[in-house]
């Protein structure tokens, strides 16, 4: 069973101005995507499923086309792409038409919901504008075949704290708390999260307002998750209940963490928390970009990835 990679790539790129997921950042031109479909293949992923908005459908459509149409499986079998949309009218009909001055999408679980049709299968979920390094992808990979035919059973993939943090300003994450089993209990986000000059990291409990000290190796979540094929029907069901509570709201988003948890507290799924030694990085804003391309560059220079990166 080869599992499918979610790409989560309709994100406006508001903040950073402009399609950030068509942004070359690597040493020839390579994209973040770009490096995530590589380690993804390497880790033994079939599919890759693009949520694209439509406006740039035809460019992505066309990038792919151009960058991937030589690249084998690792059982040697053409890598297969699927590419749908996510518009803010691709709701249940009962809830159209959607209050004219909403402009945001309905959020990162919403975008989920337009792949149902097209995965069967174990999946991990990605968004396209973040780097998450080989060994995230070999562990998704390995759980997604772990859990060929199950149901209710889904995994995050935890990022040390200390190996997410930004040189060049606060950030927000959200710390995953956990049993002793592993198992997901719930995500709390904290706001404001830097590393002081004494090597102490500190941040803002959301929930509370509380200004808290936090640990290095706390794991945190970079939406990075795995899901066996059963969370579209239990998602489609939540996402009709928040549209009943939200649906003229202008700017209320269905998130994956909400749709997660209230599948654990209600019982009708488990979520395994998965650490990854892997650093994360990716782009924000137009500010972050001079490091992310020299963190490619040194990484073409350390071999860990040809360059270029597709022939």
């Amino acid at each position: 069973m080869k599992p499918t990679l979610l790409v989560l790539a309709a994100g406006m790129g508001s903040r950073y101005g402009g399609l950030k997921q068509m942004d070359g950042l690597g040493p020839n031109g390579e994209t973040i995507i770009d490096y995530s479909i590589y380690d993804a293949v390497q880790a033994g992923f079939g599919k890759v499923v693009y949520i694209v908005r439509e406006y740039f459908l035809e460019q992505f459509k066309e990038a792919v086309a151009r960058k991937y149409s030589n690249v084998k499986c690792t059982d040697g079998s053409p890598l297969e792409f699927v590419f749908v949309t996510q518009e803010l009218d691709k709701i249940p009909t009962r809830f159209l038409p959607v209050n004219p001055e909403r402009q945001k999408p309905w959020g990162t679980a919403h975008a989920m919901l337009m792949a149902a049709d097209v995965i069967k299968e174990p999946f991990t979920v990605i968004n396209g504008d973040d780097f998450y390094g080989r060994e995230s992808f070999r562990i998704a990979g390995d759980w997604c075949r772990a859990h060929a035919g199950s149901k209710g059973v889904f995994g995050i993939v935890g990022f040390e704290l200390d190996h997410t943090l930004s040189e060049s300003g606060g950030v927000s994450r959200g710390i995953c708390h956990y049993d002793a089993m592993q198992r997901l209990t719930d995500v709390i986000e904290h706001l404001n999260i830097v590393k002081g000059d004494d090597g102490a990291v500190t941040g803002d409990n959301s929930a509370t307002g509380e200004h808290v000290v936090l640990r290095g190796s706390d794991l945190c979540s970079m939406n990075m998750w795995c899901f066996t094929p059963d969370y579209f029907e239990k998602s489609a069901v939540l996402f009709e209940d928040f549209l009943e509570l939200n649906g003229r709201e202008l700017k209320k988003e269905f998130y994956i963490p909400y749709a997660v948890d209230c599948m654990i507290r209600c019982g009708d799924a488990r979520c395994d928390v998965l650490s990854t030694p892997a650093h994360w990085f990716g782009v924000t804003y137009k500010e972050d970009r001079p490091g992310v391309v020299e963190k490619f560059a040194q990484l073409a220079r350390e071999g860990v990835y040809p360059s270029p990166l597709y022939q």
